[in-house]
């Protein structure tokens, strides 16, 4: 008796130590690598040339700061990568601003030399949650998938150790922060390199305010004319847009 006494004590120990080592995290920022896959995106007959003097993948970094159910996403420190874009880089200087507990998002966009100021409720994506996971900048993640769009597939690894529930750009609504994203479809993934659990001052997580004021809707029908004069890419790029 005394031994299976002992057991259990120690046990319940055990637990408690392993319960308190788990990180609840409600501020501080995360840093993301976005990669796309260049050669993907080149189509016709001289893209087998164009391979010959461009790099695979195109990087870029963005910090995502957030604080008391508010966030800020934005373009991070500059990347090595000399890659120029040919076509319609995904959300190349977005600067998204979240607060979860309003639903709301206002984004600012630069699109055909013109910048637009985007308010709108946060995105309402209905999502699966898998029973794989994935280790992503120390954290465990969960992985999850939604389709956006009406038809972009969308693959997201999340914690629940960090209690926002954002994401890149307009990414949101699982569980638990989102450190990995993949968008086959933009051939495209954003990874988390680093969190910081670090003290943020709400003054820096404020909304854009530059730019013409639309909402979603109203944005589409602005560009949704001109991509489609460019053909089979169109879609991509509204895609790439609307993110």
């Amino acid at each position: 008796m005394l031994h299976r006494t002992l057991l259990f004590v120690f046990g319940l120990f055990f637990c408690q130590i392993s319960f308190c080592q788990t990180q609840f995290i409600s501020h501080g920022q995360i840093e993301f690598e976005r990669r796309i896959n260049i050669w993907a995106t080149l189509k016709g007959e001289f893209a087998e040339q164009l391979k010959q003097s461009t790099s695979e993948y195109k990087t870029d970094y963005f910090n995502f700061d957030f604080e008391n159910n508010r966030s800020i996403y934005k373009p991070g420190r500059p990347s090595n990568s000399k890659v120029a874009f040919i076509g319609a880089a995904p959300a190349n200087d977005n600067i998204v601003y979240s607060d979860f507990d309003k639903a709301l998002s206002i984004t600012q966009k630069n699109i055909f030399e013109k910048t637009y100021l985007i308010e709108d409720s946060l995105r309402n994506a209905t999502w699966k949650i898998k029973d794989d996971f994935r280790e992503i900048a120390g954290f465990n993640c969960r992985r999850a998938t939604t389709i956006i769009m009406d038809s972009v597939f969308v693959v997201a690894f999340y914690t629940d150790e960090i209690m926002v529930t954002g994401g890149p750009e307009s990414i949101n609504g699982l569980p638990g922060m989102i450190l990995g994203l993949i968008i086959n479809r933009l051939h495209t993934t954003w990874y988390a390199t680093k969190v910081s659990v670090t003290e943020v001052n709400p003054k820096s997580i404020t909304p854009p305010t530059k730019g013409i004021k639309v909402d979603n809707k109203k944005l589409y029908q602005t560009i949704a004319p001109t991509f489609s004069k460019w053909g089979i890419d169109a879609a991509l790029a509204i895609w790439s847009v609307m993110i």
